[in-house]
């Protein structure tokens, strides 16, 4: 149903009713796959919290939905507008605001690029640890609303954990500011915490006091290619228990490695490899960490401190996710597969993904952030197939439920918008999302921002849920 912006008129805020504008913000990166997108309304692109601030307590006022927009590169269509309204355009919002070296912090607006952040910071001798790899393609707003995180998360953790205060504006428009610039703080409930990870349905971003880190003198990274994927996990697992103090550390299965060799031309043996890293890393750490790989049979490990090398090395897992894009014109991936399971259980959900694979007779290769237990899988279907579209489907759905069951989580860094909110019960229970609609009523009665994200049902209290156990959903 369309919604009657013409109240935006009165406001100080650009503002756009046009076809290319709202076509433009329909989606994001997931709506395409889950075929989602819907037009907004209207767009916006406010340019400050006070701009940000009237649009929200007009629309909240008129009962309009606003969705905050930013690089439109989610995954699981936290950036569809579902329920039209208007789309909060934050790209302007892209100030660097102040670097203090001295407490090691940043102060930054939503907008900001990662690759923004990274040179500001390249100055000072300092980074940003748990910067994703999509640094270059999404803004710093949109990381902290999905609590994102990337390679280096096995020792840095996720965006996240170094989030110090948060300014952000209510969808009554009151402007709250979360968390303290100090280095730690018990005064009162961590709202900046909530807020991190909400996806826009809490509040909308205008400024964030990150934490940073002194950028380290000596890098040294690597591949080690395996036999068998089996072994490959293995040794992931092994490295992480023993304690090692890797950066990094990344798997790709045979059918990966296919698929960035056809896209690459590398030459590479179609076998799972793992990518490691270590900063400032004692030759011992190094050392064990080769003993591991080749306890379980590896085969041409390689571990250079030359950047040139490394990023040779590390072609293959970098292009991975636009070769498995393109790799067969016929199909393509069904959703993006973001699970993530206690280090323990990381073998063993690669071993059911690959069962389930035979199975169903479907192409599943297997990727990801090892260290930390993160597994994206694609299934390749033939979209046009509903047949196999469905074994897909059942298939996919299976391996999201396996990882909850295994004590891990359907999402591990994308978020749940639209597409994970069918397992929220199944992952947190019915109290817990009960726990959660009750903070989501209290901060935002008339469901102004983002409505239909998160929770197992739409805006309009539709249920979204299984048939059965492993059958097809209903959304």
């Amino acid at each position: 149903m369309s919604n009657d912006c013409t109240f935006l008129d009165d406001l100080s805020v650009e503002v756009s009713y046009g076809d290319s504008d709202r076509e433009s913000h329909a989606g994001d990166w997931g709506a395409e796959a889950f075929d989602l997108a819907v037009t907004p309304d209207a767009v916006v692109w406010p340019t400050s919290t006070v701009e940000v601030s009237a649009v929200l307590a007009s629309a909240n006022e008129h009962g309009v939905p606003v969705t905050p927009y930013a690089a439109g590169t989610s995954l699981e269509g936290n950036a569809v507008p579902a329920h039209r309204g208007i789309s909060m355009n934050l790209t302007r919002m892209d100030a660097i605001l102040d670097v203090r070296p001295d407490d090691f912090q940043i102060d930054v607006e939503p907008g900001v690029m990662g690759s923004a952040i990274d040179s500001a910071l390249e100055t000072h001798d300092l980074f940003f640890p748990p910067m994703p790899a999509s640094a270059d393609l999404s803004t710093i707003g949109g990381m902290i609303a999905n609590d994102a995180s990337g390679m280096k998360t096995v020792k840095y953790g996720e965006v996240g954990d170094w989030v110090l205060e948060l300014e952000a504006v209510l969808a009554d428009g009151s402007v709250i500011t979360a968390g303290s610039t100090a280095s730690k703080t018990s005064s009162g409930y961590n709202l900046c915490d909530l807020l991190v990870g909400s996806e826009g349905t809490l509040a909308v971003i205008t400024r964030a006091t990150l934490e940073v880190a002194g950028r380290p003198e000596r890098i040294h990274g690597g591949r080690a290619i395996f036999p068998t994927l089996a072994g490959a996990t293995e040794a992931v697992f092994d490295t992480v228990q023993s304690g090692i103090d890797v950066a990094t550390i990344e798997l790709i299965d045979r059918e990966s490695a296919e698929m960035a060799n056809a896209y690459l031309d590398t030459g590479l043996p179609n076998a799972p490899m793992v990518f490691v890293a270590f900063h400032d890393p004692v030759e011992r750490e190094i050392e064990t960490c080769r003993s591991i790989f080749e306890a379980h049979e590896a085969k041409q490990c390689e571990i250079s401190s030359d950047e040139s090398r490394m990023d040779e090395l590390w072609t293959a897992r970098k292009e991975l996710a636009f070769a498995v894009q393109v790799y067969d014109p016929d199909r393509r991936p069904l959703h993006p597969g973001d699970i993530t399971v206690p280090i323990s259980k990381y073998p063993e959900i690669i071993r059911y993904a690959k069962a389930l694979s035979a199975e169903h007779d479907l192409l599943v290769p297997c990727f990801g952030h090892a260290g930390d237990g993160n597994v994206h899988y694609s299934v390749l279907v033939d979209p046009d197939d509903p047949t196999m579209r469905e074994r897909g489907e059942l298939l996919y759905r299976r391996v999201v439920k396996k990882a909850i069951d295994l004590g891990g989580t359907a999402t591990g860094e994308h978020g749940i918008g639209m597409g994970k909110r069918e397992y929220m019960i199944h992952e947190h229970g019915e109290s817990s999302i009960e726990a959660m609609r009750q903070i989501k009523r209290a901060l935002d009665p008339r469901d102004t921002l983002n409505p239909g994200k998160i929770f197992p049902e739409t805006a309009d209290g539709e249920r979204v849920q299984a048939d059965s156990t492993d059958g097809p959903a209903t959304q």
